[in-house]
């Protein structure tokens, strides 16, 4: 299943990056800790260059708490601070603003030495759809200030946002690769809800990630479900397990497969599976 997902408003996103990262003093990198590799996009690498930059592992609240820390040591050993997040509870985000500072400490110094005392650190904040990047801001803010919904593609301009007297945020939209190299990034950005629902199909995409969870969280879908199957089991047989468990038949006793697949997609994406991680830093070959 190759998902390909590059609306028009992303090539003026990237452009927005690349034109406004000479206002910024540092970058903020969102991610999903459920996916560090697949939700890091190389192309914002590309444009930030030698940027100082902090990457964030956010909803780590959804990820399994050990696997999000030894992406957190992974990223450390590459010389990227890296901060585990939950911008929804504020888990982790007392340390960004600290960790900025700290990135940019001679930097800073410098301003104090030139007597610009009141100068403001600029940061800018990027990361492909759905990662949190609005929540993080009105978490830092202390306020509704960008607009939150739990659906990519909802930012599309930039947004400059003032925390205080030392700090202020460019906000922008969320932007992903022209082309995904790799399949299995596309398939881990769908299973998170970073590529709109409307041009999937779910069905193939549940049984897709009904495989790929069963190597990751072998009993997730077992004690969700309250459905008992072995290796030999196939996907499809499982997604109707779920689906009549659920009651979700229709005219002539057949499975109800696409409400099922969608069921199966959201309540992955809204914890009631668990904390599910579906990629290892062992596994990555991140560009960092």
């Amino acid at each position: 299943m190759n998902i390909q997902w590059f609306p028009g408003h992303m090539s003026k996103t990237r452009r927005l990056i690349s034109e406004n990262l000479g206002l910024v003093d540092a970058v903020i990198e969102v991610t999903d800790a459920r996916i560090p590799y697949s939700s890091k996009n190389p192309e914002i690498a590309k444009l930030i260059g030698s940027k100082p930059r902090v990457l964030l592992l956010n909803k780590s609240d959804c990820a399994d708490e050990q696997v999000t820390s030894r992406w957190v040591e992974y990223y450390k050993s590459q010389g990227i601070t890296a901060i585990a997040t939950d911008c929804k509870s504020g888990r982790g985000c007392q340390k960004i603003l600290p960790a900025i500072r700290n990135i940019l400490h001679d930097q800073i110094e410098q301003w104090r030495q030139r007597g610009m005392v009141g100068r403001s650190v600029r940061v800018m904040v990027v990361g492909v759809p759905n990662v949190g990047k609005s929540a993080l801001i009105n978490r830092l803010s202390g306020s509704k200030r960008a607009k939150v919904e739990d659906r990519p593609g909802v930012t599309r301009a930039k947004q400059w946002i003032k925390l205080d007297k030392d700090f202020e945020l460019l906000d922008t939209p969320g932007v992903l690769a022209p082309k995904f190299e790799e399949e299995s990034v596309g398939l881990s950005l769908a299973f998170t809800g970073a590529i709109k629902d409307d041009i999937l199909d779910c069905e193939t995409l549940a049984m897709i990630f009904i495989r790929t969870v069963r190597k990751s969280s072998p009993d997730a879908l077992k004690t969700r479900y309250g459905i008992a199957y072995d290796d030999n089991t196939a996907d499809l047989e499982i997604l109707e397990m779920i689906g009549k468990k659920r009651g979700f038949i229709i005219s002539g006793g057949e499975i109800n497969t696409e409400r099922t697949a969608s069921v199966i997609l959201d309540e992955f994406r809204s914890l009631k599976l668990g904390r599910i991680s579906l990629e290892l830093p062992e596994d990555s070959h991140d560009a960092v």
